[in-house]
């Protein structure tokens, strides 16, 4: 086996820490196994944020057994006191004897001083088994913390022609069912979902996340960019019945009475400065959503939004579902609109790409940039 991919007791790990996507902001997803003679006796997985981490959770369910153990984790383990204490001390206090890290912490203040400590302490250390998954993992942590502002993904579906849209701007449905689905697991992952006024007005969407098969599914913020505040107040993603929060981003004051209409039904108002055009600038929306400890943003907008987040280099990843679907039309809308590039050979080319198919269709993932870790 590649030293480099994870073991079974690594994948166990890798596995619990996927079950805290979209729950852990700011915190990083992470997970832990202690081993024993070969067998897992404690696990544990990073939950919220000011809860356990997953080190601690997976000592304590693996109790006097984790002396002499050895332990599986996702992320290289804290040395310093947060919201809760050094997990390198619950380590060494439990009698681990060797420690297999997939990654490590991004974060200055961690960053191989936790491999550090446990070595100086005489704990058999091993980085990297797994790496690859585990970065896939906090890269909206690791962006975080060294700019302050989310890790911004694009999702959208279109056409094999590369439509979004009929010329009469029927959209519903692109793709098929698994896809959808597809989606909704997505959204469960991520701390909040953006779209713009028009996609509110064309699909009137809840924006909420639908899985059948889950019960502890997790719905993201919501933020919706009205410049103007002129969406009407009945729309869905306003619904005081809905899960989650909602936020209006706005650039122009609204009048007193649509605000505390808005405020009654639990929806949140933020006014930020505009851009050139009058629009919502994205560069503040992002520094407010990381000030507020947002590091996964999902942006579902259409085409004028993907555009102004591209045009302004504020993508970061990508997935395109693409339906074995014909529209045509010159006047069919694509998926992303704004200035775009003057010549091909400028065109912005996807790193680490991945095809999937999910159903009939195809999903192509891919990187703008790559988080720093």
């Amino acid at each position: 086996m590649n030293p480099k991919e994870p073991s079974p007791f690594m994948q166990e790990a890798l596995n619990l820490a996927r079950r805290g996507l979209g729950r852990t902001a700011p915190n990083p997803a992470v997970g832990a196994v202690v081993v024993k003679e070969g067998r897992i006796v404690g696990r544990g997985y990073h939950r919220k944020a000011g809860e356990p981490h997953a080190e601690v959770l997976a000592l304590q369910e693996a109790g006097p057994d984790a002396r002499g153990a050895v332990m599986y984790v996702t992320l290289e383990p804290c040395v310093h006191h947060g919201r809760t204490p050094p997990c390198v001390d619950a380590i060494l206090a439990a009698g681990i004897r060797e420690v297999h890290i997939a990654t490590l912490d991004p974060n200055p203040i961690v960053h191989g001083q936790g491999v550090q400590r446990l070595r100086e302490a005489g704990v058999r250390v091993f980085v990297g088994e797994g790496a690859e998954q585990a970065r896939v993992l906090i890269e909206g942590f690791a962006h975080w913390i060294h700019t302050r502002r989310p890790w911004v993904v694009a999702k959208f579906a279109m056409t094999v022609d590369g439509k979004v849209a009929t010329r009469k701007k029927h959209a519903r449905w692109i793709t098929g069912p698994q896809a959808r689905l597809w989606v909704h697991r997505l959204r469960d992952t991520v701390d909040a979902i953006l779209v713009g006024r028009a996609t509110v007005e064309a699909d009137d969407p809840q924006l909420t996340t639908r899985l059948p098969d889950k019960t502890d599914v997790h719905h993201p913020l919501r933020v919706i960019l009205d410049s103007r505040g002129r969406l009407p107040l009945d729309a869905r993603v306003f619904q005081p019945t809905l899960p989650g929060q909602t936020v209006l981003v706005a650039t122009h004051a609204l009048p007193p009475e649509r605000r505390a209409a808005l405020e009654a039904q639990g929806v949140e108002v933020w006014l930020l400065e505009a851009d050139p055009q009058g629009q919502v600038s994205l560069p503040a929306l992002l520094d407010a959503l990381g000030a507020r400890g947002v590091t996964t943003l999902l942006v579902e907008g259409g085409p004028t939004v993907l555009g102004s987040f591209l045009d302004q280099d504020l993508l970061n990843k990508i997935h395109a579902l693409v339906a074995p679907v014909l529209f045509g039309g010159k006047d069919a809308p694509s998926p992303i609109h704004g200035l775009g590039v003057e010549r091909a050979d400028q065109g912005l080319r996807l790193q680490r790409v991945r095809y999937e198919q999910v159903g009939e269709d195809l999903l192509i993932t891919g990187y703008l940039t790559d988080p720093r870790f």
